[in-house]
C-alpha cells in the first residue's frame, strides 16, 4: 500500500484531524471517494481477528475489576492463569483506543505467558472506552495528565494487594500506551521492565530516575515517533539505565496489532513478543 495512505492514517488516529477531512483526502489520494471507501476496510481495525486467546480459554481465568483511583474509579480487565501460584504482575497499557477487544486479547496472552496482567482503562474518570473509536479518540485530549498518571501507578497498587502477585512489576504499552510505559519508568521506582512499544519517549531530563530494564520496540518506518530515538538513547546511555532497543526494518507503527491488517507485522511482532517475554522472565519470574 502507498505509504502517503499509511501515514495519512496515522495522522488521522493520533491528530485531531476531522473524519470527514480525512476521507476527503484519502480520496485524493486514491482517485476518488469510491476508491477511498473501497481500501478504507483495510485501514480500519477489524476485532474479528482480534481474538487469539479466547476470553473463555479454561487456562486462564478472567474478570472486570475495580480499584481506586485518584478521585475516581478506575475500570480494568484483569487475566491470569487458572493454575495457583504466585505470578509476576503485568499493567497492560492499551493504545489511543481505549480498552477495547484487541487490548484485552493481549491481556490474555500474557496471563497465558504465566503472569498476573491488568489493563486498566484510562478512559474510566469519563465513564470508559465507547464502541465508537472516533469518541474514544477524541476523549483521549480531554484526559487530566497529572489524574492519568496517577490511576496508572495507582494500578500497581491494587496489583500488590491481589493473593496471586508475587509482588514483582511490570509494564507493557502501545502507541500512547507505549508512551505511559516510559512514564511509568520514570514514576515507578520499584518497576522491574518496562516495555514500551512505538511509543512517545520519556523526558529526557527525567530518564535518571528510572530502575527498570527498559526494553524499547519500533517499527523502521514510523518517523514521527523515530526522530526522538537519538535523544532518548543517549539519555539512558548517560544515566546507566539498563535497556534494549530494536528497530523493526519495514514495519509501521502499530505493527503489533493484528486488527490492523495494513500495519500489522507478523514477524516483527512475533520477534518482539518473544523478546518482550524473554525480558519478563528475567526480571519478574
Amino acid at each position: 500500500m502507498d505509504q502517503r495512505i499509511i501515514n495519512l492514517f496515522d495522522e488521522y488516529t493520533h491528530a485531531p484531524l476531522p473524519r470527514d477531512v480525512f476521507l476527503r483526502r484519502l480520496a485524493q489520494l486514491t482517485g476518488s471517494m469510491a476508491a477511498a471507501m473501497a481500501i478504507l476496510p483495510k485501514l480500519e481495525v477489524n476485532y474479528a481477528n482480534a481474538e487469539t486467546v479466547p476470553d473463555q480459554d479454561d487456562r486462564i481465568i478472567t474478570e472486570r475489576i475495580t480499584y481506586p483511583g485518584d478521585n475516581c474509579t478506575m475500570k480494568g480487565y484483569l487475566a491470569r492463569p487458572k493454575q495457583d501460584g504466585k505470578f509476576g504482575s503485568v499493567v497492560v497499557i492499551h493504545e489511543n483506543r481505549g480498552l477495547n477487544p484487541h487490548i484485552e486479547d493481549v491481556t490474555r496472552r500474557v496471563a497465558l505467558a504465566g503472569y498476573l496482567a491488568l489493563a486498566p482503562d484510562a478512559l474510566s474518570p469519563q465513564g470508559g472506552t465507547p464502541a465508537n473509536e472516533d469518541e474514544a479518540r477524541g476523549m483521549f485530549g480531554k484526559i487530566d495528565q497529572k489524574q492519568n498518571l496517577n490511576n496508572f501507578i495507582k494500578a500497581f497498587d491494587y496489583l500488590k494487594t491481589r493473593p496471586e502477585s508475587n509482588g514483582k512489576m511490570a509494564c507493557i504499552g502501545f502507541c500512547w500506551g507505549g508512551g505511559m510505559a516510559n512514564d511509568l519508568a520514570v514514576n515507578v521506582p520499584d518497576l522491574k521492565a518496562a516495555v514500551p512499544y512505538y511509543g512517545r519517549q520519556a523526558n529526557v531530563a527525567d530518564v535518571p530516575k528510572i530502575k527498570a530494564v527498559v526494553q524499547l520496540h519500533y517499527g523502521g518506518l514510523d518517523e514521527r515517533i523515530n526522530a526522538g530515538i537519538p535523544a532518548y538513547e543517549e539519555a539512558l546511555k548517560k544515566a546507566g539505565v539498563k535497556y534494549e532497543l530494536y528497530i523493526y526494518e519495514g514495519a509501521q507503527h502499530a505493527f503489533n496489532n493484528d486488527t490492523a491488517p495494513t500495519r500489522y507485522n507478523a514477524e516483527a511482532a512475533r520477534l518482539a513478543w518473544e523478546r518482550t517475554l524473554r525480558l519478563f522472565g528475567e526480571t519478574i519470574k
